[in-house]
């Protein structure tokens, strides 16, 4: 009796752990949900195909766009900035590689032109953010729609196809054991933002600015530069994450990306960001961006509406936001 009653103190005191620690939540969180998809797949497995290698790959196919774009939301949102427009990013900076490469121009001006756009798209927002002091929720809203409008001028309201050399898709598509080479990137990637935000001045500067700006700019910190610097990783990663869809599917039509900002933002505060900037991690962003997927794939798998996710985007962003203000106050 005694040996269960240390057992159970000490499952606890790791519960206790986890939940105390940066991405504490979010990891128990993350593991309850799979471990009941996975309990629910071994009990159900003609129903609910949930380990099915199909299943698991397409997973792994496609996370990793979401997971790229929500890690560098979640960088912009420490740094207390949001960003609407990165769906019409996603979508603009992949249509526009699409259409240099097919005009007979190489992959290698295409894909830097498109990575260079989104880095400027973000700069931009930026540079309006900081000069007029307009919020970033409105200056990104009217971003987002402006580009989407040019989305429609530039391709006609017509998909447009990409089937580059296979060497540049397999840098995208070549399986690495059972997992496409798209999850290691965004593992890399993941790895780099942490360094940044963890290892690297900048990311002070990003936790500085965004949990207290004026206490940052006292201390010396260029709190614009900071924000500027934020939204250009974002519209970078927003990039890089439209080339790597692109590649997979061998197209890029104009509606596509369209949700990505609010999916993403909704990633991040599951993941434990604070909405008003300061706090935040590198692992809560992935799998938070990881769970919505996850989320998204049992409500296929059960045969759900699509707009069920949209309804579970809206809740889970007021409920989320909810939980980390009271864990707060604990």
């Amino acid at each position: 009796m005694q040996d269960l009653i240390v057992k159970r103190a000490s499952i606890g005191d790791m519960y206790l752990a986890l939940r105390r620690g940066r991405a504490g939540n979010i990891i128990v969180l993350f593991v309850v949900v799979q471990v009941t998809a996975i309990v629910c797949a071994i009990l159900f497995p003609d129903v609910f195909r949930y380990l099915d290698q199909s299943n698991i790959q397409l997973m792994l196919k496609a996370i990793p766009s979401l997971v790229i774009i929500t890690l560098g939301v979640n960088l912009l949102m420490i740094a207390g900035e949001f960003d609407l427009s990165v769906g019409a990013t996603f979508t603009f900076t992949a249509l526009v590689m699409a259409k240099i490469f097919n005009a007979h121009f190489p992959i290698a001006i295409a894909v830097p032109a498109a990575l260079i756009l989104g880095a400027g798209i973000g700069l931009l927002n930026g540079f309006i953010v900081v000069k007029t002091n307009v919020p970033s929720f409105i200056v990104t809203l009217g971003a987002m729609w402006f580009w989407r409008g040019v989305i429609l001028i530039v391709s006609q309201a017509v998909t447009e196809s990409f089937y580059p050399s296979v060497f540049f898709t397999n840098l995208f598509t070549l399986n690495v054991g059972p997992i496409q080479i798209q999850f290691v990137w965004a593992l890399l990637i993941a790895v780099v933002c942490w360094f940044l935000l963890e290892r690297h001045k900048v990311g002070n500067f990003f936790f500085g600015v965004g949990g207290n700006r004026s206490a940052a700019s006292a201390l010396g910190v260029n709190v614009g530069r900071v924000k500027m610097i934020a939204f250009g990783i974002t519209g970078f990663l927003t990039a890089f994450a439209g080339i790597m869809s692109t590649v997979r599917i061998n197209s890029i039509s104009p509606i596509q990306g369209e949700g990505l900002e609010l999916q993403a933002i909704a990633a991040c505060v599951i993941g434990g960001t604070a909405l008003m900037g300061g706090k935040g991690t590198i692992l809560g962003a992935f799998l938070g961006a990881a769970l919505m997927f996850t989320i998204q794939d049992i409500l296929l798998l059960l045969q759900a509406p699509g707009f069920y996710l949209r309804m579970f985007v809206g809740i889970v962003i007021v409920i989320a936001a909810a939980l980390n203000e009271l864990l707060k106050k604990e």
